[in-house]
């Protein structure tokens, strides 16, 4: 039976560079021992198991876990004038983008771009980046983040990505938590108007786009989707109460007039018992209000020829909705 390797030194933590471990003792062939790998040359973290999850955009929880630990053993042998950028700094925001395979680290000019396996090195004017930290890590504020996606990003990427930026989360009973909110739209225009961009045209157009209120990239999709087809745009995250003020529940998008809701549910709404449970409870509440609930799933968005906007517009035209009206 292979002896366990031997127990490394705490001040090491999860994840540090060869020099370090070598200045505390570490044997290279320690290094080299299987509880290891190598993120990136002259780097090594500590094997762990990913944390399970399910729930509301897990998959972009789990992205971020991934990103994030990348960037923590980066940092190990990072330069103290580079900075987490693009793509990178924008999942570590939150903004529940595609990752690269690579890491997107910053310098400003006239420093030069790191070069690196695993990284993608950028340089960048004064004018187009604003610095902060984030869980100990040095990155690109959130606006100017999403301004620099404008480089290879789609429009409809720019506009997940700037939703998600300028969403205002919720706490424990649907409470809104404007504290936690990344970014502003004003901030988002101010980063994409500094100085000359790259991608300017995409981001003029998705900043016509972003609503503050859609709380995950399918909801973002939903509405887009249905706006593109001639449906008046929703009230987004819409709290419903009922005659004597409680809540019955936050609504995704909601056509007040026409006393229409469309709920945007991603499979844990089929999955989770606890929340199918909720579901039934907050629908029948919406329909005791008078409200005729639709319900729509990804299939519904994301396809070639989408049914949402036909099943939406069926029910705002039964509640007496045209186009000319």
């Amino acid at each position: 039976m292979p002896r366990p390797p031997q127990p490394l030194p705490p001040a090491l933590g999860d994840a540090f560079s060869c020099s370090a471990a070598s200045a505390l003792g570490v044997s290279a062939k320690r290094m080299r021992a299987s509880d290891l790998e190598t993120p990136f040359r002259g780097v090594r973290r500590r094997r762990t198991e990913d944390v399970a999850d399910s729930g509301p955009l897990a998959e972009d929880r789990a992205v971020r876990r991934r990103v994030l630990a990348d960037a923590a053993s980066y940092v190990q042998v990072m330069s103290d004038d580079a900075f987490f950028c693009g793509r990178t700094a924008a999942i570590l925001w939150g903004a529940g983008i595609a990752p690269r395979t690579e890491l997107d680290v910053g310098v400003i000019a006239p420093r030069r771009a790191p070069r690196r396996r695993g990284i993608r090195g950028h340089q960048f004017a004064p004018t187009h980046v604003v610095l902060t930290s984030l869980e100990g890590l040095r990155v690109s504020d959130p606006a100017s983040t999403w301004a620099m996606l404008g480089r290879d990003a789609d429009v409809r990427e720019l506009v997940r990505a700037g939703d998600a930026l300028v969403r205002v989360p919720r706490g424990a009973g649907g409470v809104r938590r404007p504290d936690q909110r990344r970014t502003t739209p004003e901030s988002l225009a101010a980063a994409a108007t500094a100085g000359r961009r790259v991608g300017a045209a995409k981001l003029a157009e998705a900043l016509s786009l972003i609503r503050v209120g859609s709380m995950s990239p399918l909801e973002t999709d939903c509405r887009l989707e249905l706006t593109a087809a001639g449906l008046p745009e929703p009230v987004l995250d819409l709290e419903i109460r009922d005659r004597t003020g409680r809540l019955v529940g936050i609504a995704d998008a909601v056509w007040p007039r026409y006393r229409v809701i469309a709920e945007v549910e991603g499979d844990h709404h089929r999955t989770s018992t606890e929340q199918w449970a909720r579901d039934i409870e907050k629908h029948t509440g919406y329909a005791a209000l008078g409200f005729e609930v639709i319900r729509l799933a990804a299939s519904h968005i994301r396809h070639p020829r989408p049914a949402a906007p036909r099943i939406v517009g069926d029910a705002l035209r039964r509640r007496e909705w045209s186009p000319t009206s």
